[in-house]
C-alpha cells in the first residue's frame, strides 16, 4: 500500500484497503500540516504514521487540540481516538470508491 492510500483509506476487508478515491483525488497533494489545518486530522496522522516521524505526528496532536478544545496528552491516545495505530502489512490490494 502507498502512503497516499493509507492516508485516504476508509476501512478494510481482508487483504484490501478501501480507499476514498474523491478525497485522494482532490487532497493528495496537500501537505501533512495543510491537512491538519483543513480538519483531515486522520490522513495528517496517517502521512506522519507511515513515514514514522512522530514530531509530524505531535504536530497533528497539537493543531488536533487546539481547534478542538480537547487536551490529548499522548500520540496512543491520538491513536486511539483515531482508529489508526500502524501501516497494516497485510494488504495486498486496493480498492477506490
Amino acid at each position: 500500500m502507498t502512503k497516499v492510500d493509507f492516508m485516504f483509506a476508509i476501512g478494510y476487508q481482508g487483504v484490501s484497503a478501501i480507499v476514498d478515491k474523491n478525497a485522494k483525488k482532490q487532497y493528495a497533494k496537500l501537505t501533512g500540516k495543510q491537512l491538519a489545518e483543513k480538519g483531515f486530522f486522520k490522513s495528517a496522522f496517517c502521512e506522519a504514521l507511515f513515514d514514522e516521524d512522530t514530531a509530524r505526528q505531535e504536530d497533528v496532536l497539537s493543531i488536533y487540540n487546539k481547534m478542538s478544545g480537547e487536551n490529548i496528552a499522548t500520540l496512543d491516545s491520538m491513536k486511539r481516538l483515531l482508529g489508526v495505530f500502524e501501516v497494516p502489512s497485510h494488504i495486498s490490494k486496493v480498492t477506490y470508491i
